[in-house]
């Protein structure tokens, strides 16, 4: 079983859509998918059509030790199921912090997580406990980057944190990939961040890229992937590729050092 955080501490940048649609890309092409919703905003909840009020969520597993299996629901996609969030997860970073090793509460959990063949975390906004238990608790990290102006922005201090994870808490952790998200070829623009960005990180950009996609923007509000959605659109054929591409990247996978990337 491979575990995947999905981070960046900015919001908007197609993290959540990331870790639903790779998620079900995998699934759709055989695989075991469990996607863990760490996200106060329980937006993956909602974007795979399960409740947020559920009794049995990610809150139980980190707070109360409740059985991660216990909280596991299905999705509309054969083979990805759901460890949802909700709104009780809003001070959990608080509930976390006198609690001992309060850093690996995800890691001891997932151990009950049999039989799938990789889990997504999807992480919140943050670098709080909340992320550093996803870090804590993966085998790599994926970061989606938005092809905006300030890309960049922040992605030292999340690269700084995922080091620090490494040395103290979790010495296997690796950066998988960073995914450029919300592509626009007809704006200038774009293309500039993906130069850039490809230029600080050259080995970790992906090849596959997620257009800005008014369906995969409508998806979430039906509570479907893209690829029920509708399946013969660019983004769902983009995070097909994705999910592609990033299988054989865990399959050939070494660490990438980190330091001197972003001045």
């Amino acid at each position: 079983m491979t575990v995947l955080a999905i981070s960046n501490q900015k919001g908007g940048v197609g993290k959540t859509t990331t870790a639903i649609n790779v998620g079900a890309a995998l699934a759709n092409r055989g695989q075991r998918v469990l996607l863990v919703d760490l996200d106060p905003q329980a937006n993956a909840t909602s974007g795979l059509g399960a409740s947020k009020d559920s009794p049995n969520a990610i809150y139980g597993v980190l707070l109360k030790e409740q059985p991660i299996t216990e909280a596991i629901v299905t999705t509309p996609v054969e083979g990805l199921h759901l460890v949802p969030s909700g709104p009780d997860m809003a001070g959990a970073e608080v509930e976390l912090t006198p609690l001992m090793a309060r850093e690996y509460r995800l890691r001891q959990a997932l151990r009950g997580a049999r039989g799938y063949d990789t889990v997504f975390v999807d992480c919140p906004p943050s670098l709080g406990l909340l992320t550093i238990n996803a870090l804590a608790a993966c085998d790599a990290v994926l970061i989606p980057v938005q092809c905006e102006y300030f890309a960049l922005e922040g992605l030292a201090q999340l690269l700084d944190t995922i080091e620090a994870v490494r040395l103290r808490l979790n010495d296997l952790l690796e950066i998988l990939a960073i995914v450029l998200t919300m592509e626009d070829r007809r704006n200038r623009l774009s293309e500039q961040v993906i130069d850039e960005v490809r230029r600080h990180f050259p080995k970790l950009v992906t090849r596959s890229r997620i257009p800005r996609a008014v369906r995969l923007a409508e998806a979430p509000s039906h509570g479907l992937p893209i690829s029920l959605y509708d399946r013969h659109s660019s983004a769902a054929k983009a995070y097909d590729d994705l999910a592609r591409e990033l299988s054989a990247r865990l399959k050939s996978r070494a660490p990438i050092a980190l330091g001197g990337a972003i001045a």
